[in-house]
């Protein structure tokens, strides 16, 4: 495979203008350009444009991915539904970072991998990463802590310094990090988050709380006539906007006073993080190799039990003299030599196997295969 590259923008607050549209086919003549979407291959040359200004003057949401490994989500969101300072313990070197303009504050997520395997699914990923948006606009910091967990796994990649990973201290730990939800599963997996990583980085985080009963107009009345005259304006002018569709769910947590983000400090540094991750994938592996050798051993103990079917079965494939069936009564003396190993009898296997040999010594492509596999008796 060549070289290749895929953009993909989503508008989802609102549709593009057919102007819009029309500045956009400037950018590149073979896009697939709608209302709400754009999307463009590149298997030689670039797209003219930059993603970055695009979603600011149109899109909600960009997906790039090109095929020496770098993968790229950027976010856009109403200035008023996310606070800058909130973000800004999440940024980490170019792989999380965030600014503003005048009405909205944009997310821009890195995952570099040059040796990464090739996802023939990462293509269709945006529609689904793009739910996040909303669950940040609710509270919901669990997509900046996997950027976060990306852009360490990837740092401890590419350096080696002890002192800088004892440094990094890990930003808020989110609630419900043990429970992705499905949007956050796919920007983990566009992101390429360490499920060992992950896994230890989710032992600090609490419960996510239980989503609670939408308010009725006899909850909701009293707590809204109470609020200062400027604050209403504020909102009725964003509600009159209608470019925040989440603007009803930040309106009910500020009138019942609950926290705008549920989580605790992170204290632990990357080095720990690192370090708790690589022991616990070793110890995973260990155990998938017990359960492995396990297996095998019931496997061997089972085919020794069979011993004397298994050599009526070599002797039927050898009798017929072909290629193929000496493949097969050499495949099935491969697995008899480990049975016999495991139960101690590789003496008795070695001298019937002497045996088969001499009665066919005049089958040289047999033979041949035998010594392949050492089978020598």
């Amino acid at each position: 495979m060549g070289e290749y590259q895929y953009y993909e923008f989503l508008a989802i607050d609102r549709p593009l203008t057919s102007d819009e549209q029309e500045q956009l086919r400037a950018l590149s003549t073979r896009a697939r350009i709608t209302a709400t979407g754009f999307t463009n291959e590149y298997q030689w040359g670039n797209f003219r444009g930059d993603p970055r200004r695009i979603v600011e003057q149109y899109y909600d949401a960009h997906l790039y991915l090109a095929n020496w490994g770098t993968r790229q989500v950027i976010l856009r969101l109403p200035k008023g539904q996310l606070p800058l300072r909130a973000l800004e313990p999440y940024c980490f070197d170019e792989c999380v970072e965030a600014w503003t303009t005048e009405t909205h504050l944009f997310l821009d997520l890195r995952s570099e991998d040059e040796g990464g395997d090739w996802d023939e699914g990462a293509e269709d990923s945006l529609g689904a990463i793009a739910g996040v948006r909303a669950e940040l606009a609710s509270g919901d910091y669990c997509a900046l802590y996997l950027a976060w967990l990306s852009a360490i796994g990837a740092w401890a990649l590419q350096e080696d310094d002890e002192e800088a990973y004892r440094a990094a201290v890990e930003p808020p730990v989110p609630a419900g990090l043990d429970r992705l939800t499905a949007p956050q599963r796919a920007l983990a997996d566009f992101l390429r988050v360490d499920a060992d990583l992950l896994a230890v980085a989710a032992r600090a985080s609490p419960p996510a709380p239980a989503p609670r009963k939408r308010p009725g107009k006899m909850e909701l009345a009293p707590l809204i006539a109470a609020l200062p005259e400027k604050e209403k304006n504020d909102l009725l002018l964003r509600l009159a906007l209608g470019v925040e569709p989440h603007l009803g769910a930040e309106l009910v947590r500020r009138l019942r006073g609950e926290p705008s983000a549920v989580t605790v400090p992170g204290q632990r540094s990357a080095a720990e993080l690192l370090d708790a991750a690589h022991t616990r994938a070793t110890e995973r592996r260990q155990r998938a190799d017990r359960v492995r050798a396990e297996a095998r051993a019931t496997k061997l103990t089972a085919l020794a039990a069979d011993e004397e079917a298994i050599w009526r079965e070599v002797e039927n494939y050898v009798a017929r003299k072909q290629a193929a069936r000496y493949d097969t009564a050499v495949a099935l003396l491969v697995e008899l030599r480990d049975a016999c190993d495991h139960i101690g009898r590789d003496l008795q296997f070695r001298q019937r196997l002497a045996a088969l040999r001499d009665q066919h010594r005049h089958l040289p492509g047999l033979l041949r295969r035998l010594d392949d596999r050492a089978l020598r008796g």
